[in-house]
């Protein structure tokens, strides 16, 4: 378990997934800790972290990645320059709160394979966590080991995919309507074309200046 320094005020521990479940408990049951309560288990899909498609002098290196067309896959290798490469692309991450003590932790536990993404459940630890690590397995396909009911919670059931993973195409891959002839819902090739969301150009010009911006005075 280590220390992870995102800013000051904020306790988040990385966690290796073998102790998962131990730690889990540790701080459970601990009396110097006594976090009693699983607020939310979130899954986290860091393909791609730390790149971007395009970049300007005023924006961020982290907006419109997910609708360029990239020319190809990203990869591990391309996390090489990144803390990531070593740990993983999926996670999951837990929201604790000691309710006796006023106090909040984050854990997060990376995933060894990227391919079968897995973790063992700490339903056993927290009953709260049954519907949270259900919700990570249908969005990002993340499997809890050892979950007594582990299936999809949001999307439907005939689902094909897991949507908040990063390389999902934004568009879906089918769509669903009713089709009265057959007296039943069907399902489709989608037939939305997929758009690119990156400006097609960057103006520098008087309609940009700070003079007018926010209520300033040309």
């Amino acid at each position: 378990m280590s220390r992870v320094d995102i800013g000051p005020g904020d306790l988040v521990y990385d966690v290796a997934p073998g102790d998962l479940v131990e730690v889990c408990r540790t701080l459970r049951d601990d009396e110097l800790l006594k976090f009693e309560m699983l607020l939310d288990v979130c899954g986290v899909d860091y393909l791609g972290y730390g790149h971007a498609e395009w970049e300007t002098r005023h924006a961020t290196s982290a907006g419109f990645s997910r609708g360029a067309h990239r020319g190809d896959s990203f990869t591990r290798e391309k996390l090489a320059d990144t803390d990531l490469a070593t740990k993983g692309r999926f996670a999951a991450v837990y929201q604790l709160l000691s309710v006796s003590l006023n106090q909040r932790i984050r854990v997060k536990a990376y995933c060894e394979n990227d391919d079968r993404p897995m973790l063992e459940s700490v339903v056993g630890v927290w009953a709260s966590a049954n519907w949270f690590e259900r919700e990570a397995f249908d969005l990002y396909g993340i499997v809890f080991v050892g979950h007594p009911d582990l299936r999809r919670i949001l999307t439907d059931y005939g689902f094909i995919g897991h949507p908040f993973r990063k390389d999902f195409p934004l568009v879906g891959n089918v769509e669903m309507r009713y089709d009265p002839t057959k007296g039943r819902v069907v399902y489709e090739p989608v037939s939305i074309e997929p758009r690119t969301q990156i400006p097609k150009s960057i103006r520098d010009d008087n309609r940009y200046s700070p003079d007018l911006k926010d209520g300033g005075n040309a």
